[in-house]
């Protein structure tokens, strides 16, 4: 059976970086995050008894790209947690479309490892829950755990040795109709020089802020949760911004430092409190990469976009309502 699943990317308004278990992929602290519409990957997986092994095939978004075929392990090793839990020993041939910038910082392995997660375990003949897909796609990466699901989402570090308990669910906010976030990119979407992972791992083990940044975010989840059950869009991205520069400032202390900000990334932040400054609802988030996505309101989305299109290195800049969940789509 040949199925193809859609899913969304999602960046997180406050973020974990690191993780408690990279095996089981178990992140150190919970996240709330809005997956966005903008930001799509689709995946088709088959499996094959003829085949002698995987077969992967990623069409990244960039222009020039050549196809990656068979470049990272964790999607075959993703597969035999999909294989054992279906009972089948079959390979797959899997391939994957990124329409956005893939390895960059826009969180394009949680929409990659959601939409396979879906597609690879439909195709196996499973028929899980969402909270059973969520863990499922935890394992291919801790972000995809949200990207199954649309809209505002809360992921669960848990406490469990197994992860059973950590898994992500959606939030209900007044806020979903407003909110929109402008995704300004810098540098053409290039690969990061360093990915989350690895950067992660490096962080947690020689910055002296990691342990704080550990105790800021469950303070900032419940102020975060307050600010979507009240519709609080100036506290949702004051919350949002100050979590991001809180992460960053972990990596960038880190020895050595783990620095993803160019100069671009450095005129968007200024931008951003200049638009805010004049009355307009802008608060800036960054993820693992230069780019900067500011969460705003319907009213304020073209206005705060033309000024972050005026910026010299910023190749591209796009609108983005809130996404939905993972689907399949054939």
């Amino acid at each position: 059976m040949i199925v193809r699943a859609r899913a969304c990317a999602n960046i997180a308004l406050v973020k974990y970086w690191g993780k408690r278990d990279s095996a089981l992929n178990l992140p150190a602290a919970g996240s709330l995050s809005v997956t966005l519409a903008a930001l799509v990957t689709e995946t088709t997986v088959e499996f094959d008894r003829a085949l002698g092994r995987d077969e992967v095939s990623l069409i990244p978004n960039a222009p020039g790209a050549r196809p990656f075929a068979d470049t990272d392990p964790r999607v075959s090793a993703f597969l035999d947690v999909v294989r054992a839990r279906a009972g089948i020993s079959a390979f797959a041939r899997v391939h994957s479309l990124n329409r956005f910038p893939t390895a960059s910082g826009l969180a394009s392995s949680a929409s990659g490892f959601a939409a396979l997660a879906l597609a690879a375990s439909r195709a196996a003949g499973l028929a899980l829950s969402p909270r059973e897909l969520s863990v499922l796609a935890r394992r291919g990466s801790g972000s995809a755990a949200r990207s199954v699901f649309g809209g505002f989402v809360r992921m669960h570090a848990g406490t469990r040795v197994d992860g059973s308990d950590a898994f992500a669910e959606p939030i209900a906010s007044p806020l979903a109709a407003r909110l929109r976030v402008v995704i300004a990119i810098v540098g053409g979407g290039a690969h990061k020089p360093f990915g989350s992972r690895d950067a992660m791992a490096h962080t947690a083990e020689t910055s002296p802020l990691y342990r704080d940044w550990l105790a800021l975010v469950p303070r900032d989840l419940a102020a975060a949760e307050a600010a979507l059950a009240t519709g609080d869009l100036a506290a949702l991205g004051a919350i949002a911004e100050g979590n991001a520069l809180a992460m960053h400032a972990t990596a960038i202390a880190a020895r050595p430092a783990i620095v993803y900000w160019q100069p671009p990334t450095l005129a968007l932040l200024a931008a951003v409190r200049a638009l805010r400054d004049a009355g307009r609802a802008a608060y800036a988030t960054i993820d693992a990469g230069p780019h900067v996505k500011v969460v705003t309101s319907a009213e304020d989305a073209a206005p705060v976009a033309a000024a972050l299109r005026a910026i010299d290195g910023v190749t591209a800049v796009a609108v983005s309502e809130l996404g939905p969940g993972a689907e399949v789509i054939a």
